[in-house]
């Protein structure tokens, strides 16, 4: 994508501009409020396959965030193939039986109690599809010299959230999946030594008996995430 020669800066018009009266800024973002708070993270899916198409349409929403000096520090590898899923969890819950047998220590695994998780992780097997988000901790020019990537851990937290909203607007459920260490990734999906796995998502329709730990439904109110430092407004001349 880049190249060693110099890019000169070429500012273009905003391409995409939207004109809102207030009262549709907050109708649309009240809707999209209401649809996200339907979001809920799954253990239990349901085997119905999911098209490709809807995969990697929802990727490529991901592929829009912003990123640091815009290096798109990400890699997305999309898993349907039941021989690789299998093997996935399998190596996944190697890495989770040595975290619940004592690596995580007491208080990490007290703070799990409440969402029921344990080292068994079949819905890597179950659901459909895993898609396996891998950072870029540097890039290489098209003569194959390296480059620096700028806010990696950030421009790939916002990339993931991307996707995490395109898989609901589609109706979808997902599961977040770090194992750690996850090096065991890049020699299974056969991704450089640049690129650090940093979480794994199960992607698919929510099983029929589906259910969400109670603790899930607890979430901060407002005037506990928000502070408002708002000045007097701009006076019309």
């Amino acid at each position: 994508m880049f190249s060693r020669k110099n890019l000169p800066h070429e500012p273009l018009p905003l391409p995409d501009r939207f004109a809102l009266s207030d009262d549709e800024m907050r109708a649309r973002v009240e809707a999209f409020f209401e649809h996200m708070k339907k979001r809920h993270s799954v253990r239990d899916f349901s085997p119905r396959p999911v098209p490709r198409a809807v995969i990697e349409t929802a990727v490529a929403t991901a592929g829009r965030a912003p990123s640091g000096a815009n290096h798109q520090p990400w890699f997305f590898a999309a898993i349907s193939d039941p021989a690789l899923k299998a093997r996935i969890r399998a190596e996944a819950e190697e890495e989770e039986k040595r975290f619940y047998d004592g690596a995580a220590g007491d208080e990490w695994l007290k703070a799990l109690e409440p969402l029921g998780t344990d080292a068994a992780k079949p819905h890597l097997e179950i659901a459909p599809w895993l898609i396996v988000i891998f950072a870029q901790r540097w890039g290489a020019f098209d003569d194959g010299t390296r480059f620096k990537n700028y806010y990696v851990p950030e421009s790939v937290g916002i990339a993931t959230g991307f996707l995490i909203a395109a898989l609901h607007q589609a109706g979808l459920a997902c599961l977040t999946h770090t194992p750690n260490p996850m090096r065991f990734l890049n020699g299974v999906l056969g991704r450089p030594a640049s690129e650090k796995p940093v979480m794994i998502l199960a992607v698919g329709h929510p099983a029929d008996h589906a259910t969400v730990p109670a603790v899930a439904k607890l979430k901060k109110p407002l005037d506990e995430i928000l502070a408002v430092h708002e000045g007097a407004p701009a006076r019309a001349d």
